[in-house]
Order: C-alpha cells, then structure tokens, then sequence
C-alpha cells in the first residue's frame, strides 16, 4: 500500500491524497485551494499524477477544499467512479456548480475588463464550467452508509465513519488484501467539535496501520460550545441595542444552519428582539439549509426529534432568505438586523459588500465563527488589520470584531489527541494544518505514546501492517 501526499500538506486546504493498493489505483478526496492568487494559480496546476490512471475517487465530505478540484480532474481524463454519502452527494452538487459559476463570472469580468475574449485572444477560462460539473455528477455515487463496509474491487474495501463536522461528512477506512496481510488506512476527513446541535460526534479512529488525520487545530482548545452561543448572543444582543447591524461571513454549509438553529432558540426565548431582521443572503446556503431538510437521518436523536415533531430547526421569526442580487442590494437599508453571508473566510461573495458597508460603521458587528485561511480578507480583519482591500476599494476598519471559536465545525486539539487515541498501534501522518498546528500536534501525539509526523507535500510513504516509514 503506497500513500502519497498531493494536497494540504503543510497547509490546510487542497486535500488530497494518493493511494496504490491491492492493484488499484484511487484517490481520497480532490480539493480547491484556497487563498491568495498563487493558490489560484496552484489549482490550475498539474495533480502530479495521470487523472486518466485513477479507478476510484473516495469523498469525505463536500466542503470545496475537499472536492472543488474533482471537475478538473474528470476534465483532464478521470471516469472512475466517486463514492461518499448520499449527504455528501447531494451537498457536493450544490458546492460545485455553484464554483463553476462564480469561475465563469470571475472569467467573464477579468476578460470584460481586460478588452480579452472578443476575438484575437481568448482571454482567461475558468479552471471548469457547469458542464465538467455535470461530468462529476455522473459519476458521483451516495452509496456509502455509515459503518456498513463497502466492496469497491476484489481485495479492496472502504468503511464511512460519521466524522460529525458536516452533514454526510465521514471518515473512510479503506482495507487492502496485499501480499503479507491485510493492510488498513483511514482518512480522517475533517473531524467534528463536540456537542454541536445538529449532529452526532465523530466515531473514534478504527484499528489501523497507518491514520492520515488533519491538525487545523492541532496547537489550540475551543472555548465550550455553550459559552460560545452566550458570547454570540450577547454581542448579538447589545449590537442591536446600540443600533448597528450583525455582519456573519458565514460558511454555506453547516455553520449557517448552526447560526440559525441558535437564533431560532433565542427567539424562543424572547432574547432576540420582535421584528428583529434575519437575513441567510447565501443563495448556496439556502439551498442547503433544504437539502439539510431532506437528510433528517443524518441529525442527532434531539435534532430528529424536533423534525418528528412538526418543528422546523431553522425557522426563525422573521427569516428572509435573499437568493437574488436586487434583493441582496436592499439590505443596505437594513437596521438592528443580523445578516449571515458568504463566504466565510470573505474570500468571495456577497459579504464582500456586506463587509463594505459595515467594517467603516463602529456601531455594527463583524463576527467570525470559523476558521480563515492565510492570505483571505477575513484573516486579515482577524489579525488586527486597520484597513483591508475590498471590491478594490481600501476599507477602514470601525466595527467591532469578535472571533468566537467554539463554533468551529473542526475539533479542537484535546479532541484530536482524543479521536487519535483509539488507533494506537497506527503510524499517523498530520496534514489539513498550518506548520504550527501540525507539529505541535504531532508533539502532543508522541508524548501520549504515538507515532506522528506532519506530512510533506508529493512525498510517498510505504503502509506496512507494522506501520509505515517514509520512503
């Protein structure tokens, strides 16, 4: 069994990882970057392997930097087959056409404003259209339950674990029959925060010989999921009562739905003011929130009980959901309204505009409530920036900033040390984390008896039923 690292190796975004085993040659996940331009630059890049020679593509979950690149590589020869959850199926339809999209628009406004694509020069083509994205749906299977092992080729089989940080969201065990044994992988996809209200927490790490796990917050705690939603609403409550808005750059999936679900409780208990506006202008994540309808099977025992009763988790009192721009416009005008928009690292869509208009306002709120890669506007605000470029215009920054943590959708490092606790014969390799994050967890893991390294990008390690050494 034969492993190589080809995305989000000393970085959190891009993952991707290259598996050769019992003759087969698959993928699990193919993600975006995300960032800055050069990361632009780096998904239009070569994936270091023949995407015609790959059999099988096995999807975690649908957040673009776990399948956004999956288009280009059917584009550039991949026709195997896909296999995730159904979830995870019908929330990745969603994300990709919805990248396709906005590459298109971005493409058509560089080359509109460049004089390009009438004629003589082409101009820029985005990295994939709808129509590549449609090449990915066909291919795309939701034949993946939890805990039931499927057979994907003889010799070779994959088990979907609940990873609990996204709806359909997994953990894949994949096991080989390789001369010399049985050999056993798994893929920790992104790993749920506990206690969160929608879904169940991540089943603990299988017996393994090898875990390749991710580290986002490999050298750091959350703050409790119950202090997090009294820090929210407070900052919810007194930036009303001073007369400004709530700015969320909020992430389309689960996070929105999170947001909403604890909106409608304080609602229920009169904590947020009568005719308060309420506005989801994420056309993306209205479209999840009713596909999130649809996977009740998905939820936690509480959750499933509100939708067996009649009660809709995200219904809150005076809920707009603004799904075209004229309507997104309007919102200029609103006042003492909460306004959730994405994307939540403000690297794109509409929040930009939100941002805008209420970064100069000092009576306004911008609350971050996950995570913000290197080199995005919402890490630049995070960090302390007195001003940031937006929509090419410099934005001074008035508004007050608040970072809540706890709603992160990935566990903390206790959580990791403890998910990782229950593998501990394997060989763990750390990727989805910054270089800090992931050495420091790495440390961590090797006090608690384990032995962890951080990956490295385009390197290839051999899985061996004692472990696996670096090649």
């Amino acid at each position: 069994m034969r492993l190589t690292f080809r995305g989000a190796a000393g970085e959190v975004t891009g993952s991707c990882h290259e598996l050769e085993t019992a003759g087969r040659h698959l993928l699990v996940d193919c993600g975006m970057y995300q960032g800055s331009r050069q990361l632009a630059e780096d998904n239009a890049a070569g994936f270091g392997f023949d995407a015609a020679a790959i059999e099988l593509l096995l999807l975690t979950h649908a957040h673009l930097d776990h399948c956004g690149r999956i288009p280009l590589l059917v584009k550039r020869g991949f026709r195997g087959r896909i296999v995730t959850t159904a979830a995870t199926r019908d929330l990745a339809a969603l994300v990709l056409q919805d990248a396709a999209g906005l590459q298109e628009e971005e493409a058509r406004h560089h080359n509109h404003n460049h004089g390009q694509g009438n004629g003589g020069d082409a101009g820029e083509a985005p990295l994939y259209d709808a129509n590549d994205v449609a090449g990915v749906l066909r291919l795309m299977e939701g034949s993946a339950v939890y805990d039931a092992p499927l057979e994907l080729a003889p010799g070779l089989r994959a088990t979907f674990r609940n990873a609990g940080h996204i709806l359909g969201s997994a953990s894949i065990l994949v096991e080989a029959e390789e001369p010399g044994g049985v050999r056993r992988a798994v893929f920790s996809g992104d790993l749920g925060n506990r206690d969160k209200p929608l879904l169940n927490p991540p089943e603990p790490a299988p017996a393994a010989d090898a875990v390749i796990m991710e580290s986002t917050y490999g050298d750091r705690s959350h703050r409790s999921v119950a202090d997090s939603v009294r820090e929210f609403q407070q900052v919810v409550a007194e930036t009303l009562a001073r007369g400004g808005n709530v700015v969320i750059p909020t992430f389309a999936l689960e996070r929105a739905q999170d947001l909403l679900f604890y909106l409608r409780e304080m609602a229920e208990r009169k904590e947020l003011p009568a005719g308060t506006g309420v506005y989801l202008d994420s056309p993306m994540a209205i479209s999840a929130t009713g596909i999130f309808r649809r996977h009740p099977e998905a939820f936690n025992p509480e959750t499933r009980e509100l939708f067996a009763e009649g009660r809709d988790p995200f219904a809150v009192p005076g809920l707009e959901m603004t799904r075209d721009r004229r309507a997104s416009a309007a919102l200029a005008a609103a006042r003492r309204a909460v306004i959730m928009a994405g994307s939540g690292m403000a690297a794109g869509g509409r929040i930009r505009y939100h941002l805008r208009q209420h970064l100069p306002d000092a009576a306004s709120s911008i609350v971050f409530v996950g995570y913000a890669a290197a080199g995005t506007a919402a890490r630049q605000i995070i960090d302390g920036a007195r001003e940031v470029r937006l929509l090419g215009e410099t934005v001074p920054v008035r508004a007050q900033i608040h970072t809540i943590g706890g709603f992160s959708a990935h566990a903390d490092r206790a959580e990791l040390l403890q998910w990782a606790a229950s593998a501990p014969g394997a060989r763990i390799y750390l990727v989805h984390g910054e270089g800090a994050a992931a050495s420091s967890l790495a440390a961590a893991l090797r006090q608690q008896g384990q032995a962890a390294a951080a990956a490295q990008a385009g390197a290839s390690v051999e899985i061996a039923a004692a472990g696996a050494a670096a090649r």
